[in-house]
């Protein structure tokens, strides 16, 4: 370990951004890309779910399924598998010796923030991955196999109410982050017409918050689990989008939330071309 962080910190130095060399930056950045893809599908699936001709489930796994069913689809998921990781090596480096232009605080949080990209990244692969290997099963069925595995521990359901705590904070975080638009910081679009600049940062803003209100339903429905002791009362993104599509403004919430998504979808390849951490 003591011989590989000087390594590491050499070849972050060297290169455009905090990957660990430029293969795993092109990689990464094609993997953040495959992200955006994922989440374009996503908006599109909540769509069909707001005019009542759903096509799948809204959620990773329905975007994965509509990756896999083109002619290629398989090769594909094996790629995007390969890049995912690639992109999760880059953020877990960036977590330990990376942001090096901000300091105390600020830098404290995009590292940890950077460690939650590695994990959604990995999460996504390995989505992919139980996909190829036949592992065909919703979100919100995992969802809450993964609560009433939670609900059969001691304090089961405190533990369910820990982990949705976790999930609103979370959602909480991603607000600030769009709200505030700090995620412009780890981009460098120095070199962009102002008008480019001030796209990405409203298709940033965008689709941060439209993913922070979708978890933030997630955590209120694991949330209402632990106080009924009812796993089947949690549920995935899916469950999350069906759940808005009920509220009075029903289909306009959720055609909102499905732009939302898409426009995170625009960001993250717009984030893929311009990304330094």
């Amino acid at each position: 370990m003591a011989a590989l962080l000087p390594r590491l910190r050499r070849l972050v130095r060297q290169g455009p951004s905090d990957a660990p060399g430029p293969v795993v930056d092109l990689l990464g950045r094609v993997g953040l890309a495959g992200y955006g893809i994922v989440h374009l599908l996503v908006g599109w699936l909540a769509v069909q779910i707001a005019l009542g001709t759903p096509i799948g489930n809204a959620d990773v796994q329905g975007a994965v399924a509509s990756v896999a069913s083109t002619r290629f689809g398989e090769v594909a998921l094996v790629v995007a598998v390969v890049c995912l990781v690639a992109f999760a090596l880059w953020q877990l480096t960036a977590a330990v010796l990376g942001f090096r232009w901000v300091s105390g605080g600020e830098r404290v949080r995009k590292r940890v923030g950077a460690v939650s990209k590695a994990i959604a990244m990995l999460g996504l692969a390995a989505a992919a991955v139980a996909f190829l290997g036949g592992g065909r099963r919703s979100g919100n069925a995992g969802a809450r196999a993964a609560t009433a595995d939670l609900l059969a521990l001691p304090a089961g359901r405190l533990l369910v109410a820990g982990a949705a705590v976790v999930v609103l904070v979370i959602a909480v975080a991603m607000t600030y982050t769009g709200v505030r638009r700090t995620f412009m910081d780890d981009l460098d679009v120095r070199h962009l017409p102002e008008g480019v600049r001030h796209g990405i940062e409203i298709l940033g803003a965008i689709g941060h918050v439209a993913r922070a209100l979708a978890l933030g339903v997630v955590g209120v429905l694991l949330g209402t689990a632990a106080l009924a002791s009812d796993a089947a009362r949690a549920g995935g993104l899916d469950a999350a989008l069906r759940l808005l599509a009920t509220t009075p403004l029903g289909v306009s919430v959720l055609i909102v939330v499905a732009l939302g998504f898409a426009a995170f979808g625009l960001f993250c390849i717009a984030d893929a071309l311009t990304r330094r951490a």
